[in-house]
């Protein structure tokens, strides 16, 4: 039975891992997509500023690690995953975290399984975990941004109509507002106060926030600056927009609930079957693992559960 569940809980973890991979990488072509459109707005409003905010890099108790991951292409990619997440570590915490769980996971997962490439897929998973881990933070942390962003373009329209600067009107949102919006916004507002030109500043919170919305607004700012107009008007309007399509996107999970509750039953229902023989019949069940055909077989049906998994996944997958 323990085999079983070892397999059942690699299976299901590199399947949504996997899984995760491929979101992210769908997410940063769509948003490759949408700086395209964009582009050539962007080129009209940028300027060239004389001074510079200078960004000290955040160093863990290691430093040479820091370094040498810093010098790795993965290396400003990690730094801004662990940024987006909102996560108080550092690069070189992850990696040493990495090594410790692969480690950890492969020595506990040989000692019950004794199979071919259990171990190294075992090692796989448990190095990225802690990757895992952060992305999960960071889709968590951007969501609740999401749902509290049109409060926070609500505050900055009345405190525009108020008679406020732009800028005072971020501190201000900066202070009323729940994390994490009130985070970004502070970010923002520190950042030109000691000398960043606000295009930039907005220009990094899109960075550090890729969404839609964010972009929206940088640009709507950015053109406003440029070419003039009720700033105010723009951003209730930009308000409404958001609140609208955040209200359809949560209309497309529930109609599509049916179909992702069914992906993750067919991912679990061999795994599941798998520990009910294991109780009923171990022998059998034992064959399953210890022979080269039914190894053989253990590998097929991981490779058609992923998938089957990610095709429901396409399947129900709306852009809104």
């Amino acid at each position: 039975m323990v085999p079983a569940v070892i397999v059942f809980i690699i299976a299901s973890s590199s399947v949504v891992g996997a899984f995760l991979l491929w979101d992210r990488i769908a997410a940063g072509i769509a948003r490759r997509r949408l700086d395209d459109r964009l582009r050539d707005v962007g080129k009209a409003l940028e300027a060239v500023a004389e001074t510079t905010v200078l960004k000290q890099a955040q160093e863990g108790a290691l430093p040479a690690i820091e370094r040498m991951v810093a010098r790795t292409p993965a290396g400003p990619r990690l730094t801004r995953l662990i940024e987006q997440s909102g996560k108080r570590t550092t690069a070189s915490a992850i990696v040493i975290a990495s090594f410790a769980s692969a480690i950890v996971l492969s020595l506990i997962v040989g000692h019950f399984v004794h199979a071919p490439l259990v171990g190294p897929v075992a090692s796989i998973l448990g190095f990225s975990l802690p990757t895992l881990f952060l992305i999960r933070c960071r889709t968590v942390r951007i969501r609740q941004f999401e749902e509290q962003f049109p409060e926070a373009l609500d505050l900055l329209s009345r405190a525009l109509r108020a008679g406020h600067a732009f800028q005072t009107a971020l501190g201000t949102a900066a202070e009323e507002l729940k994390e994490p919006v009130s985070v970004e916004l502070k970010k923002v507002f520190d950042q030109q106060n000691f000398g960043l030109p606000l295009n930039d500043a907005l220009k990094e919170l899109a960075e550090r926030i890729p969404i839609v919305d964010v972009k929206f607004f940088v640009t709507a700012v950015a053109i406003q600056r440029e070419s003039g107009g009720n700033l105010a008007e723009i951003l209730d309007n930009l308000a409404h927009v958001v609140r609208e399509r955040f209200n359809v996107l949560r209309q497309v999970r529930t109609h599509t609930a049916h179909g992702r509750f069914t992906g993750f039953v067919l991912l679990a229902l061999p795994a599941a079957l798998a520990v009910g023989l294991s109780w009923v019949a171990p022998d059998q069940m034992d064959l399953l693992f210890k022979e080269p055909l039914g190894q053989m077989m253990i590998a097929v049906a991981i490779v058609m559960q992923t998938v089957g998994f990610f095709w429901i996944r396409h399947v129900i997958k709306i852009e809104v």
